[in-house]
């Protein structure tokens, strides 16, 4: 099984967005994908449950099977750090239970984990989305905003991931209509002569996502 953990370099840099890409894409080349997002905050009472709109975009791109904690083990009102919200809704977070529910479907080709917020981002208080990560020994994807400021930013968050002992599969940017296609590959670049790995401009197209599927 190929297993992904999808950080990003801040809150809203697209996390969401390339993880149901990679979903459907996984999906397209035939491989049944396990589209995980273990806390989610910011959520809404539907039904009398909490539902967490991120996890449910990527359980769908998955294609809808997932049930049970596997649709997200944590949600939390509070749209502020798991840490945060867990304290304030008086519901500790328990990371052994997260590992056991991403390991709890053995006939899957692909598990992609999604973080909330970004590396350094508090999940307990001795534990922060590098611990999750390396506790579910997956790659890394860094996932980035494709403008201003994003080169900073990227490589900030990869020295961060590899000085934590994981491996980063990729950088991608996450490139919007409204930004600059030209500027974006500009970024890439600068990156990439920076760090060595794959940096990934996407908008629409998946394919360019298929280097983290192979």
């Amino acid at each position: 099984m190929k297993r992904l953990f999808v950080t990003g370099t801040d809150t809203g840099a697209g996390k969401t967005f390339v993880t149901a890409a990679l979903a459907r894409r996984a999906r397209e080349l035939g491989r049944k994908v396990f589209a995980y997002k273990p806390i989610e905050t910011g959520c809404e009472r539907v039904g009398g449950h909490l539902v967490g709109p991120d996890q449910e975009i990527i359980s769908t791109a998955a294609g809808g099977w997932q049930t049970g904690p596997q649709r997200g083990v944590y949600q939390f009102v509070n749209a502020v750090a798991p840490l945060v919200a867990s304290e304030l809704e008086h519901s500790p977070i328990d990371l052994n239970l997260i590992a056991k529910v991403a390991n709890s479907e053995t006939s899957v080709d692909l598990l992609i984990v999604e973080g909330a917020g970004g590396w350094r981002v508090p999940i307990t208080t001795t534990a922060d989305m590098a611990v999750l990560a390396r506790q579910l020994e997956t790659k890394v994807v860094v996932v980035a905003r494709a403008g201003l400021g994003t080169i900073n930013h990227s490589l900030l968050t990869v020295e961060a991931v590899e000085r934590d002992g994981c491996s980063v599969a990729a950088v991608v940017l996450s490139r919007r209509p409204d930004e600059d296609a030209s500027f974006a590959q500009s970024n890439r670049d600068q990156i990439h002569r920076r760090w060595p790995g794959p940096v990934l401009v996407f908008d629409t197209n998946t394919r360019v996502l298929d280097p983290l599927l192979g």
